[in-house]
This record gives C-alpha cells, structure tokens and sequence, in this order.
C-alpha cells in the first residue's frame, strides 16, 4: 500500500475500494436480505452470515481493482 501525504487530495486504495463496494452493492442490491412480496417468498433467504461472506468477497474483488491486480 502507498502512503501519500495527507491533506494533498490522495486517497488510499482501501478507502477507493470501499466506496467502489458501496457503489456496487447498492446498484446490484448485494447484501441486503429480499423483500417479500404479496403472495411470494423467496426461495432462498440468505443469512446474515452469507450476506457478510459476500460483502467482504466484493470488497477483495474491489481492492484487486484498484489495486491492477
């Protein structure tokens, strides 16, 4: 990781890659339990646990993309 001087307008690769997840997960609905509608139930309602796996899987896939890995 790159340290750069604060105060110059840098920004770290970590904080790009979060709000590259925030982006993401928010435009692709990642992480958030399924809502259910009048008459239907999702089939597969996801636990809190396989929301968090696959919060922390994009955020990797987020920093490796800023990162040019």
């Amino acid at each position: 990781m790159e340290q750069l001087p604060v105060g110059m307008g840098a920004r770290r690769n970590e904080d790009i890659a979060l709000d590259l997840l925030k982006f993401v997960a928010v435009t692709a609905s990642v992480g958030r339990p399924t809502s259910v509608t009048a008459g239907f139930v999702a089939a597969g309602n996801t636990k809190a646990e396989d929301q968090v796996s696959q919060l922390l899987e994009l955020y990797t896939r987020c920093l490796r993309a800023v990162e040019g890995k």
